[in-house]
């Protein structure tokens, strides 16, 4: 028997593509009334299942950006400076931050790369796990109304600004990974979007993303949003050169306008983005040259 559930997990399928499993796990944690983090690379679409599945189930939603910026008062708000030297501290001149707007409507309070913020501000969400209610200083006691949750997304602790996350968080948090797709998946989600492209082009597209993951001079690959930017900027290059996605300047070109700014290169790596991302597209695009003196350089003014 369908149930609304299972239905809604239905209606995600061409939305989140490939994340059938990991929107089965959000759903269900939710539905659990637990909070929720998801951990995994840039570009791996935990901000779209998440907006997905809160849509999907009809719960309001709240989103902060998380960033070293965000102070205690930027989370949870603040008295109006101006207003408090004419009416004092009165309840309605404090100026609700997303912490306390998500409490009072029972929203899902969606935190961006958690890891980035500050450890004070991340005491005050833990607090509010654990609690359900938060004290502010001169306001009082505000209690999270049914439904307020916890979702937040991080990025792995090695990527460049963020923190390693307390065990407080984890305890009180449902942990779902979410990794990288399958080539297919990844390939299905490059083809929205674009039409006419030549068979097994895309397909080559993909792999070529894909091996920057592994390339040994680089510390961070490209991300899915990598083989979604290459055809759309060789189709429309191509049309402006009238020629084709098959012309290799054409296809270069977009290979790194797409993925040079999306590739980190190892500290101490005397290469540039460009010259990896040039020899990666030798080794798919013209695997017969690759390695011989007439493959396709980098060009000329290539910074790392």
């Amino acid at each position: 028997m369908t149930t609304p559930i299972s239905a809604l997990i239905e209606s995600l399928d061409d939305v989140v593509i490939g994340r059938r499993r990991e929107v089965e796990l959000v759903v269900a944690a939710l539905d659990a009334d637990r909070h929720v983090l998801l951990e995994g690379p840039p570009g791996t679409g935990k901000s779209t299942l998440l907006r997905a599945v809160a849509g999907g189930l009809g719960i309001g939603f709240v989103f902060v950006e998380g960033n070293a910026e965000l102070t205690p008062a930027r989370l949870v708000g603040h008295f109006d400076p101006a207003r408090v030297l004419t009416d004092g501290y009165e309840a309605d001149v404090f100026v609700d931050g997303p912490l306390i707007t998500a409490m009072r409507d029972g929203s899902l309070l969606y935190v961006e790369e958690i890891n980035r913020i500050p450890e004070e501000t991340l005491n005050v969400l833990i607090t509010v796990m654990s609690e359900g209610e938060l004290h502010v200083p001169r306001y009082g006691r505000v209690a999270a109304s049914p439904g307020f949750r916890l979702v937040a997304a991080m990025n792995p602790f090695d990527a460049v600004g963020t923190a390693r996350i307390s065990g407080a968080v984890y305890d009180r948090v449902c942990r779902v990974s979410v990794g990288y797709q399958s080539a297919a998946v990844e390939t299905r989600i490059a083809a929205r979007g674009v039409d006419g492209l030549p068979s097994g082009w895309l397909d080559k597209v993909v792999d070529l993303v894909r091996r920057t993951r592994s390339h040994g001079d680089l510390r961070v690959g490209s991300s899915v949003r990598g083989a979604i930017d290459m055809p759309a900027i060789a189709s429309s290059l191509a049309s402006l050169r009238a020629s084709t996605v098959n012309d290799p300047a054409v296809s270069l070109d977009a290979a790194l306008v797409a993925l040079s700014g999306r590739v980190r290169v190892r500290e101490g790596c005397s290469r540039t983005s460009e010259d990896i991302i040039t020899e990666l597209w030798n080794e798919v695009f013209d695997p017969a040259s690759a390695g011989q003196s007439g493959k396709v350089s980098a060009p000329s003014g290539a910074t790392r």
